[in-house]
This record gives structure tokens, C-alpha cells and sequence, in this order.
């Protein structure tokens, strides 16, 4: 790999036009695609220092050797480029989609002579009208069994159709009633056409003058005493209305509308799409997404729709609406509208009403489903166990690691130092045995992990206050001293946040305790290397296997459970020096710190823009200003 950065093109050269970038690493393999409505501004953000990127952003620039860059005429020509390198090139450091185009469909054959309707999931039937996508086949089969009652088109396939209309004889289907084409002899070329076009017209927009027409014709059978047809309309009613009870109304009747409720994380998101066809749900289809960089959800958002509308069976409607607008909202209308043929694309988001309610719900659903994911394979006994056998093997254990603690150390600028400590028993968190540890001083991260776990291992032979007690109501950890003693049960696997320098440091602390039935390993963000106490070379697990989620998921927890610890202090360190200024009570201090933001935005603010804030009074915010002053310059001596 080429020294971190050390491609860096100079700032003249890159064009401030429209155009897409490419990351390359030194096999030339692409990294990472992206476009850009000025590539100098947006290729500037990869080269900011280091320190300042997203862990995942920093590892794709470190990984990286080269980047290039195509200039394009317009943002629309960004956008097509950028989604077909994507399909060509696969790079792994962009959104990753799973179980996208797995969903049944309703799918009727227009371009056949004698239309058919089947369950299908291939999108790109020639000249097929669609319905759907459904959660469930069967769910598709029970649509067209209500439909077939009351539209009896043809249900046979090609070669049973083809040889019924050349025998004369009726296919199977047609002999038990279950296929109403031509083949049934039952009806002409003309009037099953007619049918299919009805059966499309109701699925389309849940059309109910077939309703009116079926109960009008069954009272008028009734009254004429012609029973038999009475029954047969009743039963085409009972039907009809069973098919619009499966698709509540929850818009009105004219609203044509796809809404993607979207919940994601560090590292996966997951997709809800909710799509409403004359006011009702027609459709609903949901799908995972790997991150590996960190996305907003604008950018989400913008990759959601290029692979949701790619050779899509779904016809785009004429609104789309997403929890938060890409930054080129207008370009993506435009690629729509295009692929919709029709009219425009309005591309939005729900504010109030009925729309944003609707968009709550998938927003829910899009929690659940990610929440889910995440505990899929955590939850299945299988699984674990053979990630901790890999486990085992990967790293030379003589038996495999039941029980894993895993250190992480956060800061603030060197401030605030505080370190996480997370439990895993048999492959599952042990929250009521997580420990965080407060670290008064510390030159570095590797100085913080040596005092951690000096603490740590001093308690596994003599009980001492090494580890403060978290808050019993924050993240469901338990942390009663009666419960202390689970702190002084010895790991299998002790795993810290960092490369070589942190597994060192940790090395010397277990030599110093003199425990040598413990198994240090170091887990590197930068390629997810496991690295080894004098190893000069790390362990590479395979980016697919059990053993990598799940050592992923422990680190990934104590770095969550750190971060949360250092800024419940970081905030109680804010309001405690806010609250020592005569008259700011909590509610001012509340407006203030969302206001600026932070003490150190405030200390650097005017009395006039401290005064602007609502409740502040020209002479509060003189004393504010003064005692933030004041305690600056007494930190600073």
C-alpha cells in the first residue's frame, strides 16, 4: 500500500466541474465510486487530515494508492455514470444491497395473444404489466385466487394453452375451473381480452365501479329469479371486496406514490418501501444495505433509488417520497422521469398529514428490519458456535473463547479520557457485565489501555474500586455492588480497540499481572486485521465469516458503550460549568448549548450573540461572556 495519502493530486488540478471519481488501490482493483457537482470541493473532503474523517472514510483513503476523475457535461450525466461503473466495477466501499430482487410479482402477459397471469420473480418479462412487489408468494397466490373469481382469465401455461387451441379440447385448468382463457372454450379471443383489461384496470387503482356493477348485476339476477347467475355475481362481489380488504386505504384515491422509510447505522441500513397505488398499499419490499463508509441519509437516499429503479417491474409513480432530500434531488427527478416516461417525478419528503404518518410506518418497519439483521446471526446457536471454533482456530487457542471482554478507549481531544469494557458469553452480550472506566490522565490511547487493564487484571486476584458503576438506566446495564463480583470472572479472549501499539500496551499489562491464561488479540479498523502479541504479521479472516461478524460486533459494541460514556461526562462537564454562572438555570442552559452548540462556540461568541439567545438579557450574557472568559484563561495558565 502506498503511504497514506501520498497520491493526493494538488488542488489546481482538480476541475471544479460536474464529474465522477474513482478510488483505486495499488492492484488498480476500484475502491470506491462517487460523483460530484464540483469534484475539486467534494475530493477535498477525502483529503482533509486524517484525525477528522470517519473511521470507514479514512480507510478507504489509506487503502487507496490512486484516484482519478471523469468530467461530464451536467448532473444528470454524473448521475448515469456514476450508477453504471457502479454495476460494472462492484466496489466494495460502496452501499452494498442484499435480498433486492428476490420479491413475487403479479405479472400479466400482454404481448401474448391470450394474456396469462402468474407469479414470477423476473422482472424483465417482455411486455408484462406488474403488480406487486409482494412480501410472500403466497400472498401473490391468494391475490389471484380472489381475482380469478371475478376476472376468469387465463391462468395455463404456454405449452398447455398451445396444445388445448390445437386439439379443441380444454386445458386441464380450464376442465376444473381454473383457467378462463380461450383454451376453456368458454370464451372468444375479444371477450378475454376485454377481461384481462378489466383485471388490470382494478388492480391498477382498486377500481370500484366493478364492485357497483357486480352488486347491481346480482340484485337484478335475484329479482328476475334467475338465481344460479345471482350466486355466480355474489360470489364475483365476495371477492372483489376480499381483494380490497387486503389493501387498506390509507391516502386519497388519487395519490400515486413509493415511500422508502430508511433506519441505519455505522454499518448496515435497512429499507422499507411502501408502494401506494390509488390510495392503498399495494406493495411492500424491504432490503439490508452494507455501509462501509459513513453515509448520511441524503446520500443513502440518493443510492436507494438508483438500485430500486433499476430494471424495476415497479413502474416509477409520480411522487417518491424519502425521509431526507439528496443533494441532487432535481438531477434524480430528472433520471426518473425519464425511466417513468410520463410526466414528471416529484421527489420529496412528508412534512404533516396523512403522508407523513404513512412515512412514520415505514420508518418503523425499517427499525425493526434492521434490528433484525443485526441480530439474525447472533441469534442462531449454529452460528455462533462456529464463529467461536473459528475463533479458536484463527488465533491458536486451545479451547474456544466462552467468554470475550473487549477494551475501547474515547476522548475528546485528549480530553475526557474514558474507556469501555464489554462482556460476550457464548457469543452473546453480557450487558449486566459491562464495566467503563474513567482515566484521570494518560499521555496517549496506548498509555489509557496499560492503566485499564492494569486495573482490570489487579481485580481478577484482589478486589479493588478500579471500575465506576454505570448508571443502572442507561443501555439496560446493571451495575449494582452486589453484582460486582461478575467483574473478577478471568476471559478466554481479551480484545482491544487498536492495532500492534495498543496490543502491546495491553501485552505489558498481563505480563505485569502474571496472567498468562489469557489470549490478547487487537483488532485494526483500518482492514480488520487481528493482530497477535510479537506478531509481525496480522490474521486475516474471510470479510464473509462468522468469526469476523462476530468479532466485529464485540468491538463495535465497546466502542459504542465508550462513546455514550464519554459524552454523558462530556455533557456533564458542560452543564457544570454553565450552571456555576448566577442566574442561567436549566432551561437557559439548555437553550444555550443548542444555540452554540458547545462552551467552546460560546466562549468564543459576543455578549450581542450570547444576548440573541431567547431568555438571555444583555447583562446575563455580559456575565457569561466574562466567566467563560475568566475560566479560559485560568485553564490556560
Amino acid at each position: 500500500m502506498a503511504p497514506p495519502l501520498s497520491y493526493r493530486p494538488k488542488p489546481g488540478e482538480i476541475p471544479t466541474t460536474p464529474g465522477v471519481y474513482r478510488f483505486r488501490d495499488e492492484t488498480s482493483r476500484v475502491l470506491y465510486v462517487g460523483k460530484a457537482k464540483n469534484l475539486r470541493a467534494r475530493l477535498s473532503n477525502y483529503f482533509a487530515p486524517l484525525h477528522t474523517l470517519h473511521e470507514r472514510t479514512r480507510r478507504m483513503v489509506t487503502t487507496a494508492s490512486s484516484v482519478e476523475w471523469t468530467v461530464v457535461g451536467s448532473d444528470i450525466e454524473a448521475l448515469q455514470l456514476e450508477y453504471t461503473w457502479i454495476k460494472e466495477f462492484d466496489p466494495p466501499f460502496n452501499v452494498k444491497f442484499r435480498d433486492d430482487k428476490t420479491y413475487p410479482y403479479m405479472a400479466i402477459t400482454l404481448a401474448d395473444d391470450a394474456p396469462r397471469v402468474l407469479v414470477t420473480r423476473n422482472p424483465r418479462i417482455k411486455g408484462a404489466r406488474y403488480f406487486g412487489p409482494y412480501p410472500k408468494i403466497w400472498a401473490v397466490h391468494d391475490t389471484i385466487d380472489l381475482m380469478i373469481k371475478a376476472f376468469p382469465i387465463r391462468t395455463c401455461s404456454d405449452s398447455s394453452y398451445k396444445r388445448a387451441m390445437q386439439s379443441g379440447k380444454p386445458c386441464f385448468p380450464g376442465q376444473i375451473g381454473r383457467c378462463g382463457g380461450p383454451c376453456s372454450g368458454k370464451v372468444t379471443m375479444e371477450e378475454h381480452r376485454a377481461m384481462v383489461n378489466d383485471f388490470i384496470s382494478f388492480m391498477a387503482g382498486h377500481d370500484r365501479r366493478f364492485v357497483t356493477d357486480a352488486t347491481k348485476k346480482m340484485k337484478a339476477a335475484a329479482a328476475a329469479q334467475d338465481y344460479e347467475s345471482a350466486a355466480r355475481y355474489r360470489d364475483r362481489l365476495q371477492a372483489l371486496e376480499a381483494v380490497l380488504e387486503k389493501s387498506a386505504v390509507v391516502l386519497k384515491d388519487s395519490v400515486d406514490a413509493d415511500l422508502f422509510g430508511v433506519e441505519h447505522d455505522e454499518l448496515s441500513a435497512a429499507v422499507q418501501q411502501f408502494l401506494v397505488r390509488g390510495g392503498r398499499i399495494r406493495g411492500v419490499r424491504s432490503w439490508t444495505v452494507d455501509k462501509e463508509l459513513d453515509l448520511s441519509t441524503g446520500e443513502l437516499v440518493d443510492s436507494i433509488l438508483q438500485r430500486a429503479y433499476d430494471g424495476s417491474a415497479t413502474e416509477v409513480p409520480r411522487e417518491v417520497i424519502v425521509p431526507e432530500l439528496p443533494e441532487d434531488a432535481e438531477e434524480l427527478e430528472t433520471w426518473l422521469a425519464g425511466i417513468r416516461g410520463k410526466g414528471r417525478v416529484k421527489l420529496k419528503t412528508a412534512q404533516r398529514g396523512e403522508k407523513a404518518a404513512l412515512m412514520q410506518t415505514a420508518n418503523v418497519n425499517a427499525k425493526n428490519a434492521l434490528q433484525l439483521y443485526k441480530m439474525r446471526r447472533t441469534a442462531d446457536f449454529v452460528a455462533r458456535s462456529q464463529a467461536l471454533t473459528d475463533i479458536q482456530e484463527a488465533i491458536g487457542m486451545n479451547q474456544a473463547p466462552l467468554r470475550i471482554e473487549c477494551y475501547d478507549v474515547s476522548h475528546l481531544s485528549g480530553t475526557n479520557i474514558v474507556a469501555s469494557m464489554v462482556v460476550f458469553e457464548d457469543g452473546l452480550a453480557r450487558k449486566d457485565h459491562y464495566r467503563r472506566f474513567s482515566i484521570p490522565s494518560s499521555t496517549d490511547d496506548t498509555d489509557s489501555i496499560y492503566q485499564v487493564l492494569s486495573r482490570r487484571l489487579a481485580y481478577l486476584s484482589e478486589p479493588e474500586e478500579g471500575a465506576e458503576a454505570p448508571d443502572p438506566t442507561s443501555d439496560g446495564v446493571v451495575a449494582e455492588d452486589v453484582k460486582r463480583k461478575k467483574f473478577a470472572y478471568p476471559p478466554q479472549l481479551l480484545i482491544v480497540d487498536g492495532g500492534q501499539p495498543q496490543v502491546q500496551a495491553a501485552q505489558r499489562a498481563l505480563l505485569e499481572s502474571g496472567r498468562t491464561d489469557i489470549q490478547l488479540v487487537g483488532m485494526a479498523k483500518r482492514l480488520e486485521e487481528i493482530w497477535l502479541p510479537d506478531s509481525d504479521y496480522p490474521v486475516i479472516l474471510p470479510r464473509n465469516s462468522e468469526a469476523l461478524f462476530l468479532l466485529q460486533r464485540v468491538r463495535d459494541e465497546a466502542h459504542r458503550f465508550a462513546i455514550t460514556y464519554q459524552r454523558t461526562k462530556r455533557k456533564r462537564d458542560i452543564a457544570s460549568v454553565l450552571t456555576e454562572i448566577p442566574g442561567l438555570g436549566p432551561a437557559r442552559v439548555k437553550a444555550l448549548l443548542v444555540h452554540f452548540g458547545s462552551v467552546a462556540a460560546m466562549r468564543e461568541a459576543s455578549p450581542d450573540a450570547i444576548a440573541a439567545v431567547k431568555g438571555v438579557g444583555p447583562t446575563l450574557a455580559q456575565t457569561i461572556a466574562e466567566t467563560l472568559s475568566s475560566r479560559a484563561g485560568a485553564n490556560s495558565r
